[in-house]
């Protein structure tokens, strides 16, 4: 899946870049040594974790970005499960079809498949 699958806009990210000083190039360099790298917690944990984060801002490009993420990285579809029910229930319903939405996105870049248990890929 690229990025303007996700949402068109993102074709526009090194033109935007450049007319915002590099703020995406900075944005994205955090992303990658806070998010995308194990330390205590793992990647995919903390990939998932930006996932809800994104559910709970409603920001759709956002999740699906962090659902592709997380699967790149290892994340099972327990364990996707269990934070999307984090979301349902800090959310109540408007939670919950945000997280369907995003449950949505990861069949999506699965094929509809589930992602079998298997260790974390290293973000190296």
């Amino acid at each position: 899946m690229q990025l303007t699958d996700i949402d068109p806009a993102m074709g526009l990210m090194a033109e935007f870049g450049k007319l915002t000083h590099n703020t995406t190039r900075h944005i994205n360099q955090m992303r990658q040594e806070t998010i995308f790298c194990d330390g205590v917690l793992p990647a995919r944990i903390k990939a998932l974790a930006a996932m809800l984060w994104a559910i709970s801002a409603r920001c759709e490009p956002c999740f699906k970005f962090y659902v592709q993420q997380a699967v790149k990285l290892g994340a099972t579809e327990h364990e996707l499960g269990e934070m999307l029910a984090v979301a349902s229930t800090m959310g109540g319903c408007v939670g919950e079809m945000w997280a369907l939405k995003a449950f949505k996105a990861y069949k999506d870049i699965r094929g509809g498949q589930p992602v079998p248990d298997a260790q974390p890929i290293c973000c190296q």
